[in-house]
């Protein structure tokens, strides 16, 4: 996850993922365009070990936010965006800047399987545990990306034991993922959200405070 190398940044002129489009249209009788783009909705799933009193996360590198940092610090890499060639940056930034702690999730991209069924397939895949659909609540769902995708996510809930993990998980490697399952005790977890030296996405923070509301004061007392 740590090596990182011939970093180039290039034109995307096609995507399995993201399709770019500007909308023009008259609001109150003015004259706009928005530019904003397609993709696929998605599902994410807190998951909670009662084995342990823990929560299962995934730890990735995203390059997405890489180049957020890397913009930061080289704003001259991306001067050459509109053009037909590449930048290439000589002296890379390290991959840790771009890892973060996120919620095991997965876009819907199978018209044939329900939501519940792809949560469940993502938690298989990424952490190792088999889940029944019948094992998963359903937390909401909301709009992501407001300003440039719009999509939804549907996030669930599962709760998990030691003996319903089947591997060690990690993502689907033919598919470029490479993810690391990290465990967040329970008693640790609302530190952990609030902490921003472990960067993560906003359904990390949402989920654990969700879990504080709605399942710990349910929890037999120690």
């Amino acid at each position: 996850m740590d090596a990182i190398e011939e970093l180039a940044l290039q034109p995307c002129t096609s995507s399995l993922y993201l399709r770019p489009f500007r909308l023009t249209y008259r609001q109150n009788g003015a004259k706009k365009f928005w530019d904003f783009m397609r993709t696929h909705d998605s599902v994410s799933i807190l998951i909670f070990n009662t084995s342990r009193q823990c929560f299962v996360v995934v730890k990735q590198f995203r390059p997405a936010v890489y180049m957020c940092e890397v913009e930061r610090q080289h704003p001259q890499l991306f001067q050459n965006q509109d053009k037909e060639s590449f930048s290439r940056l000589e002296d890379p930034l390290p991959a840790v800047v771009g890892v973060t702690y996120e919620l095991c999730a997965g876009i819907v991209d199978k018209p044939h399987l329900s939501l519940e069924e792809i949560a469940c397939e993502e938690i298989l895949e990424e952490c190792g545990y088999r889940v029944p659909v019948t094992n998963l609540k359903k937390i909401t769902s909301y709009r992501s990306g407001v300003g440039v995708t719009g999509s939804r996510q549907t996030l669930f809930y599962a709760e998990v034991t030691d003996q319903m993990r089947t591997s060690e998980g990690g993502g689907q490697p033919e598919e470029g993922e490479l993810i690391e399952v990290v465990e967040i005790p329970l008693e640790d977890s609302m530190k952990f959200a609030y902490d921003e030296t472990f960067p993560k996405t906003m359904g990390v923070i949402f989920s654990f405070m969700w879990f504080q509301n709605n399942i710990a004061p349910k929890l037999p007392k120690k």
